[in-house]
């Protein structure tokens, strides 16, 4: 007979599952077993909640549901940040957790595992019942894939070693799902052809939702249109930047001063697979006049600024695009728009450093750091940007088109970043990937670059050194504190990763950065480059959160 850990292996499989993140514990290692005895690879991570990161980093790569798993009790709660940060990015996961006997309240690790998914937005179904144990597994992968979200499934121990008593065939989520285009309202495609065709200085913002729907095409077919702009989210930051003339790049904060000048002008903004948040419309400084089309696949929410859209069209972004593109004029009625060869040149230097590097012995200005490390690294090497002070410089200065991750604004928790990489780079069959993160940042989780060396994953993670809190030493600065309160001094992290198995170095010159990116290139394997830097240069985003200043 078929014990149900054995039942729950083999509907994972059935699901598609090939890779699994996690530690192994007692109330998940006869499911783990299992996994590996039908073929699916594990891979043990030092911490239960990187593990789930891996997986979400994973799920991002592959472009499918993400697999991790835990223990029962202080197994799942070591999960609580990194599940937060996969719900706020809409990754879909199931985490396999075990749990305490069905009934065991007194039991060491018991936890009410339920509640606390609930608290962390996580979605939750428990195998109560051998009979019911593998459906518990296909509405677990229904709800991840349909809602973009974690989902826990949890298994207690003895139900799991019960003999298992369900369906003989188990059918996959994927059967139940209708995976046809949803086709938008006709009327709602008039609405928005007529609001374009009245408009004269129009606004194109893709988001991530664009970007995985692939319309890049389509999206230049509408500007050229319309003779608009192309604006993105932090998400999709550089997408189509090579592709166009009018390209004024992220629409937000983290958006360049000719960007802010030009977006407030707009008179309509169409969104295509962005959410328009307060970050994205810089809570209604941006766009102040504009009537806004907002085309997504889900329920349609209020904007950031907290008011309800002019024309939401509700579909896939491409049937959506192909119908508004084919719908309007080969020119705009309004002349040139946005298309002007002074907006043209206006954007051309939009990006460019208005102000001299600082200098100082033994520490590098981040700007430069970032502008070789764009240089440096070839456009196939896809990057993952962290979160903190130090990711505001490659925010606004990465300009080449190359895939991006990027962990800003999900939820704020830093430390999460390298480990999206280690995922990202699995899930993409082991592409070569770097990340920028801050030293506070990577210590968090420096047990986890052992991971990637035991399992040889080709990861560059470049560390913003400045040996301090950089946000806080900052912020402390603007509001009258202490900075060098938060002030770290930080151990050579090139040192730490060569006693961890992998390659690193500590780099006070562009010299030795151009040396120690150049090696990874030729060699991909996991390293870490130490990049002592200055804390003397403040971020734009900062000048202007802190400092008001116009830049």
């Amino acid at each position: 007979m078929t014990k149900v850990y054995e039942a729950l292996a083999d509907a994972f499989i059935a699901e598609g599952t090939t890779h699994i993140f996690g530690m192994t514990g007692d109330a998940n290692m006869h499911w783990m077993y299992a996994m590996a005895e039908r073929g699916a690879t594990l891979f043990e991570a030092r911490h239960e909640g990187s593990g789930l990161a891996m997986a979400d980093g994973w799920a991002r790569g592959a472009q499918k549901p993400g697999v991790a798993s835990t223990t029962s009790g202080p197994g799942v709660t070591q999960l609580g940040t990194s599940l937060v940060c996969a719900s706020r990015a809409r990754t879909p996961l199931v985490i396999f957790s075990g749990e305490v006997a069905l009934g065991d309240l007194g039991a060491t690790q018991y936890l009410d595992q339920a509640k606390f998914a609930e608290g962390v937005e996580c979605g939750f179904v428990q195998v109560s019942s051998p009979t019911r144990a593998q459906e518990a597994v296909q509405r677990a992968f229904w709800l991840a894939r349909t809602t973009s979200r974690p989902v826990m499934v949890s298994a207690p121990t003895n139900v799991q070693q019960a003999e298992f008593d369900g369906a003989p065939v188990y059918i996959p989520s994927t059967a139940l799902i209708d995976n046809a285009l949803a086709q938008p309202a006709p009327e709602r495609i008039d609405e928005a052809v007529r609001i374009l065709a009245e408009s004269e200085r129009v606004v194109v913002l893709v988001g991530k939702g664009a970007r995985a729907a692939d319309v890049g095409d389509l999206v230049l077919a509408l500007q050229n249109k319309t003779n608009a702009l192309i604006a993105t989210t932090l998400q999709t930051k550089n997408w189509l930047r090579d592709r166009t003339d009018y390209f004024a790049g992220i629409s937000g904060l983290y958006g360049t001063a000719t960007a802010h000048e030009l977006l407030q002008e707009a008179d309509c903004l169409i969104a295509v697979g962005a959410s328009l948040n307060h970050f994205t419309t810089e809570h209604g400084y941006l766009y102040p006049t504009a009537r806004i089309i907002h085309l997504d696949h889900a329920e349609q929410v209020v904007t950031g600024t907290g008011q309800p859209v002019d024309c939401y069209v509700r579909g896939d972004a491409r049937p959506s695009l192909e119908a508004i593109v084919k719908a309007l004029p080969d020119t705009p009625e309004h002349g040139g728009g946005y298309h002007t060869p002074n907006i043209a040149a206006a954007l051309r230097t939009a990006d460019a450093l208005k102000e001299d590097f600082h200098h100082e012995d033994g520490r590098l200005d981040p700007r430069e750091v970032i502008l070789a490390l764009d240089r440096l690294a070839p456009a196939e090497l896809p990057l993952v940007m962290g979160s903190g002070h130090q990711t505001d410089f490659g925010t606004m200065l990465f300009t080449r088109p190359r895939e991006i991750v990027s962990n800003y604004g999900l939820f704020g928790a830093i430390g999460q970043a390298p480990l999206l990489t280690m995922g990202w780079s699995v899930g993409r069959g082991e592409k070569p990937t770097f990340v920028v993160e801050g030293d506070a940042s990577f210590i968090m989780h420096l047990a986890e670059f052992d991971t990637a060396c035991r399992y040889k994953w080709p990861v560059l993670v470049v560390v913003m050194n400045d040996e301090a809190l950089g946000a806080e030493f900052h912020k402390s600065g603007a509001h009258g504190l202490n900075p060098e309160l938060t002030a770290i001094p930080s151990p050579d992290l090139g040192a730490a990763a060569v006693a961890l198995g992998g390659r690193g170095s500590q780099v006070r010159t562009i010299a030795e950065l151009e040396a120690a990116v150049q090696e990874f290139i030729a060699n991909p394997a996991p390293t870490v480059i130490d990049v002592r830097i200055t804390r003397e240069v403040i971020s734009i985003p900062y000048r202007r959160l802190w400092h008001a200043e116009e830049v």
